[in-house]
């Protein structure tokens, strides 16, 4: 797919991962009334997994490379069980904005993990500028929202091992997205990730069997409010938003395409306070103003570029037009 001929795709497939992924984290919550934390990752991504691929095959795309099935199921397991099934089990002790903004870390990682492309990060001043300015928002934030929570009964120590948890999880993503983007299968995008998320899917019901998930579980029980969580999950957290993720990381720097850490707060919070009537304070908008701030200098010098590539354009336009169009000259 030609990025210069399909550049509209790109603030699309942002918006996509931004919002989409942040209301995700709202879903799961609703999810996890009826589900325990790896049924809900397992039926997800296993029922988005089994259509993709049936429409596939359908249209007579083949799906016997055992390079490829062995290429994707590494990256489904670290990016879906590891990152976002970790997600899951975690809501069960914190909330959906704690959890948004614990995994909210990823850009770090990038930078840590990825070694190769340091260089670049490091010469850009405004990117690892705008990652501290970012983490420096994500404090405040998580201040704001502790501060404004209504704490349960949940044990203090559960309360940190799901932080600690996220933060892993957080890891495995990063680790599955910097394999992908190094290790790239030769299928379609959509075969990729149809094959992503089934092996996901399986992989999530092993661990829910080896955690005794199944015992005392029934679908008759599952309310109708985590049915549409469930529902939103397969269909925009798995296909449209890990769609656009997945064709991202081919064509954008990974630690650009992280900045969604820092939208998915944002979103997950003014999501929640409309959807589920969570309230938000002055300390949590301050952090919000901080986070956006934080991205905007993350990505200032694209900006710069582009708007710089535009005006050369346009002068390139104008010597044409000049040499092409002669003046009028009466005869």
């Amino acid at each position: 797919m030609s990025t210069s001929k399909n550049s509209w795709l790109v603030p699309v497939a942002f918006i996509n991962i931004y919002v989409i992924w942040g209301i995700t984290f709202l879903a799961i919550s609703f999810g996890l009334k009826g589900f325990p934390p790896f049924i809900l990752s397992g039926f997800r991504f296993l029922a988005a997994g089994l259509l993709m691929i049936g429409w596939l095959l359908a249209k007579g795309e083949k799906a016997n490379s055992l390079i490829n099935w062995k290429k994707n199921a590494i990256t489904g397991i670290l990016i879906l069980t590891g990152g976002t099934g970790l997600v899951a089990w975690g809501e069960q002790y914190v909330s959906a904005s704690e959890a948004a903004i614990a995994i909210a870390t990823g850009p770090f990682w990038f930078i840590a993990i990825d070694k190769k492309n340091w260089k670049y990060y490091f010469s850009d001043k405004f990117i690892p500028i705008g990652l501290i300015i970012g983490f420096v928002g994500l404090i405040l934030f998580l201040n704001g929202s502790v501060s404004s929570a209504h704490h349960t009964a949940t044990d203090g120590n559960l309360r940190i091992t799901a932080f600690i948890v996220l933060a892993l999880s957080s890891v495995a993503w990063v680790l599955g997205s910097l394999y992908s983007k190094k290790n790239p299968a030769s299928h379609s995008t959509f075969m990729n990730i149809a094959q992503q998320l089934i092996t996901a899917g399986v992989a999530s019901f092993i661990i829910a069997s080896f955690r005794q998930e199944w015992h005392g579980f029934s679908f008759s029980n599952v309310p109708v409010s985590a049915w549409v969580g469930v529902l939103f999950l397969v269909f925009f957290g798995s296909i449209v938003a890990y769609l656009s993720y997945i064709w991202l990381l081919s064509v954008k720097p990974a630690a650009l395409v992280s900045t969604h850490t820092y939208i998915n707060p944002i979103v997950t919070v003014f999501a929640g306070w409309i959807i589920a009537g969570q309230t938000i304070n002055g300390s949590q908008l301050y952090g919000l103003s901080v986070i956006l701030l934080g991205v905007l200098l993350t990505n200032v010098t694209k900006y710069f570029r582009l708007s710089k590539r535009s005006k050369v354009k346009i002068r390139r336009l104008k010597r044409f037009v000049n040499k092409t169009v002669r003046p009028y000259q009466p005869i």
